[in-house]
């Protein structure tokens, strides 16, 4: 049988499938654009296109069965292969969001946060990262509360599936799929579409529920919402600063984004490549160690962008580099693309047969319905301690951040501050860089939480708690003045 992958025009087949992802995304910001319940709630349009596009994959996969009802006679190689196509497409979405992850991370690893009078970090950086670090240790405390029950009643449902919460919540869909398939692949049938699920729910939260907050504080009149999406005019100094390279000159200043991106991305496989042969592969625990470092790919990416980012600083501070070559504003364009294609990718890349189980389908449900509810009151309690100067602004941003993905935070920010006058966007950045540093207790127990002895799972869900605990007291400590 001859598929795409296998016939004459096996080169095209990226080409197509990039093409697929583009024209729902072009559908999606058309829809998005016209409906306007789509355009209040600040949906965000990758969301819209990864919808339409999962009924295409699905349209797709089930036309053999679609014409043959219309008439038996009719037969093509498309039909033939029409199945065996769209399994290699979703391969190809499981890649794009697996890899779109990591390099959106780069791209805001690379940027500079800094007062252009001061030249100190804005906002809160270490707060900031504790605080998101915190939320996914609180998501994983209730999702592994519910699941640990409810796998007493429903054999389909693994205890640890509750710590996909976060993972789909506070990280988004491409560490939901990239856990969610470590999971699968260690006994819980159906989790990478299970993680999906949640990060998709959490999309739909992040608008619904955010833009309730902003309306409610609205009508208190302690904010004002922007009437309508309004252009901004670029200024050259945003593209071209006095120190950095020119636009064009012997190669474009979008090249050398793009560039610095995939070199930190090389740098970070050979670590991760040699990182994983070092711990060996002899034991189900080195096992799921190898499994873990490549499922956090995006941690070492964003470590090792830090890193570039630093020894860029440094070589010119010593005279040996004149000019700066990264470029925030650029940089920033690429990591929206990147994310933008994540997104889509993702939700059409969800098996929704995996999710035809009552017991899943429960435990969807009240993970996400409870997780949201808690994600919401802690984030208002705990923006009025840190921020007490833009809690507003701050609590939008992280509320997106923490049940959708950055753009969520983003879209809401910028309706209550849409020319971030207040330093909520720059806490996003650096407290997500300094959250690396933070996560590191919940990137090990996710590697040990799925082993079959069961204190595994009872000794990760007391390591949330405690670290839950203390993280919330350094968090939530007055600085000394």
């Amino acid at each position: 049988m001859t598929s795409i992958l296998t016939s004459a025009f096996d080169t095209w087949s990226f080409v197509l499938w990039f093409s697929i992802l583009s024209l729902v995304m072009m559908f999606g910001n058309i829809i998005r654009r016209k409906v306007m319940l789509f355009r209040n709630l600040l949906f965000p349009t990758a969301i819209i296109a990864g919808f339409l596009g999962l009924g295409v994959k699905y349209l797709w996969y089930y036309l053999p069965e679609l014409v043959s009802f219309v008439s038996s006679t009719y037969s093509s190689d498309f039909l033939v292969t029409a199945k065996s196509n769209v399994i290699d497409f979703n391969d190809f979405l499981q890649v794009i969001t697996y890899h779109a992850l990591a390099l959106g991370f780069i791209a805001m690893g690379l940027k500079t946060v800094k007062d252009s009078k001061t030249r100190k970090y804005k906002g809160r950086p270490i707060k900031t990262g504790l605080l998101i670090v915190n939320t996914y240790l609180l998501q994983g405390i209730i999702g592994l509360i519910f699941t640990i029950i409810l796998g007493y009643v429903f054999t389909t449902v693994a205890p640890y599936s509750g710590l996909l919460l976060p993972m789909g919540f506070g990280q988004g869909p491409g560490q939901a799929n990239n856990i969610g398939g470590i999971f699968e692949a260690n006994g819980f049938v159906g989790g990478q579409a299970f993680g999906l699920a949640i990060s998709t729910i959490g999309f739909i939260w992040a608008s619904v529920a955010g833009i309730f907050y902003i309306n409610r504080r609205a009508k208190e009149g302690l904010i004002k919402r922007t009437s309508k999406e309004t252009s901004q005019t670029l200024e050259s100094m945003v593209v071209e600063g006095s120190k950095e390279i020119p636009v064009s000159e012997a190669i474009d200043k979008m090249s050398i984004q793009i560039i610095f991106i995939f070199v930190v991305y090389a740098i970070a496989w050979v670590f991760m490549s040699l990182l994983t042969k070092l711990i060996g592969d002899t034991s189900s625990f080195q096992q799921s160690m190898v499994s873990l470092v490549w499922g956090f790919n995006f941690i070492f990416a964003m470590l090792f962008a830090i890193i570039f980012k630093l020894g860029l600083k440094f070589i010119t501070k010593k005279g040996w580099m004149k000019r700066k070559y990264t470029n925030e504003y650029m940089l920033n364009r690429l990591s929206g693309v990147l994310f933008d294609f994540m997104v889509v990718a993702s939700l059409m890349s969800i098996n929704i047969e995996a999710l035809v189980d009552t017991g899943l389908l429960l435990t969807l449900f009240i993970i996400t319905t409870v997780g949201v509810f808690a994600t919401y009151y802690y984030l208002r309690y705990t923006t009025k301690k840190i921020y007490p100067d833009y809690t507003i602004q701050a609590f939008a941003t992280l509320f997106g951040n923490l049940t959708g993905t950055a753009p969520n935070g983003i879209a809401l920010l910028r309706e209550i501050d849409p020319n971030f006058e207040t330093p909520a966007a720059d806490d996003l950045v650096t407290g997500s860089s300094s959250a690396v540093m933070f996560g590191a207790p919940l990137l090990i127990i996710t590697g040990i939480i799925y082993m079959p002895e069961w204190y595994y799972l009872w000794i990760s869900f007391v390591a949330l708690v405690i670290f839950f605990v203390v993280f919330n007291y350094f968090m939530l400590k007055e600085n000394k003045k």
